[in-house]
């Protein structure tokens, strides 16, 4: 049997996290119920958005993208962790297997896209306040979105192809789901090459997102700062500080893991810091962009008070 037919016809074993016989059901319900919440939450923020014209702006617009986005991130691998801690080591098909690593990166690179644009919406709205909705219009507030998807599942199509066409002579993954380091410790041929690929192509598109992200709130902070009064200052702030706590995790983690040194693949501690930007990011996303947000609750009130006047006429 030559190399690619090898690859293609194997069956993977997904390893999941090792728990005993008591802690591995109560760990699938505790991620069972956050899962859930999750998708809630983020629906929740979708349904807001679309239902009340208070947030109709460009910002809401852009988390509301971000939370379909999420929606699809967290159901790409929380299924196979809740498998694996339910039933154990688990077998995935390699179709599957490699399908799931080409969604998974092509939404994680999305969202690092969509990162970039939500910095640009907020530098726009604070430092070009007279030209910002001129600027971000709708027609192109459609265009950004659109672009941040099509540059996602263009880019992880370089490490995803890579890796699939990789010769395998073992099966079991060291991870809850499909990955790029934990497969190539399953090849037959040296892989260092294809990690400096993936390196290379991940490691820039999250540095020159992050790049371009710190160059927007520097210019923030300076506009920030010459502004005349405490309170309109810590105004502006308070419409960045959740973009800039979700950039923090999502980057943080996925650099610590992606780029980071050898040492933390090696030791198994990827499984732990891809739950940062895989399970819990999509988790406190919608709680850290609604908690204390005055707009949001006044949005909700406006939603309530419309659905009790539907329901009470007769």
């Amino acid at each position: 049997m030559d190399h690619l037919n090898l690859t293609w016809t194997q069956t993977f074993i997904l390893a999941g996290f090792t728990t005993s016989e008591t802690l591995g059901p109560l760990a699938f319900l505790g991620t069972l119920c956050i899962y859930l919440l999750t998708l809630a939450g983020n629906l929740f923020i979708i349904v807001l958005v679309k239902a009340d014209s208070g947030l109709s702006t460009p910002m809401y617009f852009f988390i509301s993208v971000l939370s379909f986005l999420e929606l699809w991130y967290v159901s790409t691998t929380v299924p196979t962790l809740l498998h694996t801690l339910l039933h154990g080591r688990s077998p995935i098909p390699s179709v599957a297997c490699f399908l799931q690593l080409y969604v998974f990166h092509s939404l994680g690179m999305t969202e690092c896209y969509l990162l970039g644009v939500m910095a640009l919406d907020r530098y726009l709205a604070i430092c070009r306040p007279l030209h910002y909705h001129a600027l971000m219009s709708r027609q192109v507030q459609l265009w950004l979105a659109g672009a941040t998807w099509v540059a996602g599942f263009s880019a992880a199509l370089v490490p995803a192809s890579l890796t699939a066409t990789l010769p395998y002579c073992l099966k079991e993954v060291a991870h809850y789901f499909c990955d790029l380091a934990p497969l190539m410790r399953l090849a037959c041929v040296d892989t260092s090459w294809h990690a400096r690929v993936y390196i290379t192509v991940i490691g820039m598109i999250n540095t020159c997102n992050l790049v371009i992200i710190l160059g927007l709130y520097g210019g923030i902070l300076r506009a920030v700062l010459r502004l005349p009064s405490a309170a309109s200052r810590a105004k502006a702030f308070s419409t960045c500080s959740s973009h800039i706590i979700v950039v923090t995790l999502f980057f943080g983690s996925a650099f610590i893991v992606y780029v980071g040194p050898p040492e933390i693949r090696a030791e198994g501690r990827d499984k732990l810091i891809a739950l940062v930007y895989t399970f819990l990011t999509p988790f406190l996303n919608p709680i850290i962009y609604t908690l204390r947000n005055k707009e949001v609750k006044e949005a909700v009130r406006r939603v309530i008070q419309r659905m009790r006047t539907v329901l009470k006429t007769p």
